[in-house]
């Protein structure tokens, strides 16, 4: 896979977290009567959240049932400011001037003593987003106290060993069939069986054996898995496997383009530069039925489409240092726009509890003001030709199978070292960004200027960009020459941002983990840990080399470099397989340098 740079509808709950406002009302005489029925004994808590971000902000509602069974309930208060609300889910809202009215969904109005619903929706204020310190349900008053919890602000929370895949106990859960704003929060992610065995084979593997990952499509063949393929499971295999761990979402990497990866070799795909139809008859329109099957409708199926592809026309198919021939036929072919619309097209259209992200590159490619916009600008130009447009895009995904910090504590973009700015020295090298984490909330602000909807989450492939280990700086350095300091202080060590084939000294990062900061749906791990780049060497097509896959000098420790990587040595670990084959060596390396540690 390529992964250099070139130059120096729906509204998502959960997602703003800046400036929180929260009160929390416990009514111990607020009666949950069913509506025209008798009452019921009283009892009940509502906490009321609000995250805001500039003129807008997400309310989310929690009602807990502590009396009698109800059927049917209707919730009631008042702003003190010019709050609007609209776009509500789990339930139906009304509001004239500053009154407000919930009325329960009809999946969520039956409430057993002890459980809760989860209600909410998105508005617009202007001033001060102050949250009501009253509600009624059922028309009775909850005269309970208030609190103001805190609000957590943290970019980068704890996380924990295992994934946070389960709804909060008690809650309700939308219905099946429900196009959700982020289908990761609540959800149980599907870990891949087959990824996870040779995981737990290894020395400490067990550690993290339980993570989920993506599952990846990248040929005809993947999709069935006939015998002698090198594929263990099929796409329905897949899928039947994750209704069986009782998963309710599962990541797919939708990866067969024509002329795939036209910048690298270790990834080239099976498809010819023009052979579009087959990437649409043979190998979309395949997925999209086994997608769209009825018998999956309870899981939300995560595409996630072509990386590598829009990218590489930005900064691959012009006459700079590291172009290439292939990328210029992409450009001029327009193949590459053409399949994504398509993909785009069919998979939104398979149901809605399918789900479509972009690739989005990562800062050390696209984070240059050459790349920045043009590269919105291109792949909103492309969603655009989908059947659906903009809105068959739930969001995008940065540093997919790639090695970018997530965090760089000790170089930011604003950090200065003798009154010179770090993007002078010759890491950053004029970048704008420094880190995956606040690319990917820039990018998705670009984005949205390009003319996607506003609400669009961006995931973050976190599988290999840890960089724990004695390597890993505990300080900034104390030096005053600029290189030095950067070189010392930066979290990523590899030897250049472009280097991207298994990287000596990467280590495992953020575990997966649903809305962990502003503007981001999931950290994930889409890459599965463990699983080759490509081959450090040539190896011949084979059994070890089935798909005749080729030699790209990224891949060999030996490389002195090209220009997409400053002409940097390649940074590869040695005595690699091919792409996408168990590579013991790496796995181990990545258990070592986790970070968080295990």
């Amino acid at each position: 896979m390529n992964r250099f740079k070139l130059g120096a509808g729906r509204l998502r709950p959960q997602r703003f977290l800046a400036a929180a406002a929260a009160v929390a009302v416990v009514g111990a005489g607020m009666s949950l009567a069913s509506i025209g029925a008798a009452a019921a004994a009283p009892g009940c808590s509502v906490a009321y959240t609000a995250n805001s971000w500039n003129t807008g902000f997400t309310a989310s509602i929690d009602i807990k049932n502590s009396g009698d069974p109800i059927t049917s309930w209707a919730l009631e208060f008042d702003y003190a400011g010019n709050q609007a609300g609209s776009g509500a889910w789990g339930g139906t809202l009304t509001q004239t001037g500053k009154h407000v009215k919930i009325v329960n969904a009809a999946y969520n109005g039956s409430l057993a003593t002890g459980a809760s619903t989860n209600i909410g929706f998105n508005g617009t204020y202007s001033g001060t987003n102050t949250a009501p310190t009253a509600f009624t349900l059922n028309g009775v008053a909850c005269n309970g106290g208030t609190t103001n919890p805190t609000p957590s602000t943290s970019a980068t929370p704890p996380v924990s060993p295992t994934p946070d895949t389960s709804p909060t106990p008690g809650t309700t859960t939308p219905p099946p069939g429900t196009h959700l704003d982020n289908p990761y929060v609540g959800a149980k992610w599907y870990v891949n069986a087959d990824w996870s065995a040779k995981a737990a084979a290894e020395p400490g593997g067990s550690a993290i054996s339980n993570q989920p990952t993506g599952v990846w499509l990248d040929s005809i063949a993947s999709i069935t898995a006939p015998a002698g393929s090198g594929y263990t499971t099929s796409l329905r295999g897949h899928l039947d496997k994750a209704l069986a761990q009782g998963a309710t979402l599962a990541q797919f990497v939708i990866y067969d383009l024509p002329g795939r990866d036209c910048a690298a070799l270790a990834s080239n795909g099976e498809l010819g530069p023009t052979e579009i139809g087959r990437y649409k008859t043979e190998y979309i329109d395949p997925i999209a039925a086994i997608q769209a099957d009825p018998k999956y409708a309870s899981i939300r199926i995560v595409n996630i489409v072509e990386i590598d592809s829009l990218p590489n026309l930005v900064t691959n198919a012009g006459s700079a240092a590291g172009a290439t021939e292939a990328c210029r036929t992409m450009l001029a072919n327009g193949n590459y726009s053409t399949g994504i619309a398509y993909a785009l097209s069919k998979l939104h259209a398979a149901g809605t509890n399918n789900y479509n992200y972009i690739d989005a590159a990562h800062h050390g490619w696209l984070g240059w003001d050459s790349n920045f916009a043009p590269a919105a600008t291109m792949i909103a130009d492309t969603a655009k030709k989908a059947t659906g447009g903009v809105n068959t895009v739930d969001g995008f995904i940065t540093n997919t199978a790639n090695y970018s910090a997530l965090n760089e504590p000790f170089v930011k973009i604003n950090t200065t070292v003798n009154g010179t700015s770090v993007r002078g020295s010759k890491w950053v090298d004029w970048n704008q960004y420094t880190d995956e984490l606040t690319f990917a909330q820039g990018f998705r602000n670009q984005l949205v200027s390009a003319g996607f909807n506003a609400n669009i989450g961006m995931l973050i492939d976190t599988s290999r960009n840890g960089w724990g280990g004695s390597a890993r700086p505990t300080a900034a350095s104390t030096s005053t020459d600029l290189n030095t300091y950067v070189d010392a202080s930066r979290i990523d060590r590899r030897i250049h941002a472009g280097n991207w084939c298994n990287q000596a000294g990467a280590g495992l990062g953020e575990r997966p983990k649903a809305a962990p900061a502003s503007g981001i749906d999931a950290y994930t791990w889409i890459k599965p840990p463990g699983e080759s780049d490509g081959s450090s060497t040539l190896i011949p097509t084979g059994p070890d080399n089935p798909a005749g896959k080729g030699l790209d000098g990224m891949c060999d420790p030996t490389y002195t470099g090209n220009g997409r990587n400053g002409n940097s040595m390649s940074g590869a670990l040695p005595n690699a397989p091919v792409s996408g084959a168990w590579f013991s060596a790496q796995f181990r390396q990545l258990l070592a340098n986790a970070y968080p540690a295990l």
